[in-house]
């Protein structure tokens, strides 16, 4: 029988971790300075990870695909390859925004090609820091391996037009979970037009997490989520958020609950709000 591996490992278990070779630690920081933070200071040993770059191939025009479309399965693969990962790699990713940046994102797109021993650290960054984890400024240096076979992505995922079609359907739920003042068309940082997809409900991804930025119990997840969703079907749930990457920390805490993990919305609200599509903006309420 294999293994169940938690999406979550805690600071605390990665210190236990911290001395064995076999362990890739992934530095998933995000940001105009996100390059030169992690030269500055990472945890040991650990490999950067670019999202514009390695995580998203970005097009000219946001309209096609959002601000983050997925890369190609082959562009994907040699970056995995340039890492030195390989199918069987145990691997541990970190962000400093509580899995929200890009940690989160690598392992729906791991998850998704197959690879099974993949976790999230509790906390990011900075409890790793505070649990005595070992940082360094040195450059990394590590092998390059062979092809990482990748045959398509196996997690759901959902385009505009289904997601056009779930809005209004009642057999389905459509979840934003950017921060409330986005939904609502208060504030738009990113996007263009503030505002949500008609007939989407928001559970913002902070609700994922707990006082002191750890996730929350499985148990409480698991509660949470389940009266939400209830008895619809799993390829009934769409998740988004601005452009497909911080969507990824619900599906991680779905997951982390032991719940199935829902279709992703990769364009978002950052596709949909381009298309002239129906749109519930602070002048539409």
């Amino acid at each position: 029988m294999s293994q169940k591996w938690s999406p979550i490992i805690d600071p605390e278990d990665l210190l236990l971790l911290k001395n064995n070779s076999e362990i890739i630690l992934i530095d998933a920081r995000t940001g105009i300075n996100a390059k030169e933070n992690y030269q500055n200071e990472h945890l040991k040993s650990a490999r950067f990870v670019d999202l514009d770059h390695d995580l998203a191939t970005i097009g000219d025009n946001p309209a096609i695909g959002g601000r983050h479309p997925l890369p190609s399965l082959e562009n994907f693969s040699k970056t995995l390859s340039v890492l030195g990962i390989l199918p069987t790699s145990y691997l541990i990713i970190y962000d400093d925004k509580n899995g929200s940046n890009a940690a989160a994102r690598l392992w729906w797109m791991l998850k998704s090609i197959g690879h099974k021993r993949v976790q999230v650290l509790n906390g990011g960054l900075q409890a790793a820091q505070k649990s005595g984890f070992p940082v360094s400024s040195k450059t990394e240096t590590f092998n390059s391996v062979k092809k990482y076979p990748i045959q398509k992505w196996q997690l759901l995922l959902a385009d505009i037009n289904e997601v056009e079609i779930a809005r209004n359907n009642n057999q389905n739920i459509v979840i934003d979970v950017r921060d409330r003042n986005r939904f609502d068309g208060l504030i738009e940082p990113l996007d263009l037009i503030a505002g949500h997809i008609p007939g989407a409900i928001n559970i913002p991804f902070s609700e994922n997490l707990n006082e002191d930025g750890f996730y929350h119990s499985p148990e409480k997840l698991k509660e949470k989520y389940s009266k939400i969703i209830g008895t619809k079907k799993t390829e009934n749930i769409i998740v988004h958020c601005g452009s497909g990457v911080t969507a990824c920390h619900t599906l991680l805490a779905m997951d982390y609950a032991g719940i199935p993990i829902p279709k992703l919305y990769v364009g978002s609200w950052s596709e949909w709000s381009r298309n002239n599509r129906p749109m519930i903006t602070k002048d539409t309420k």
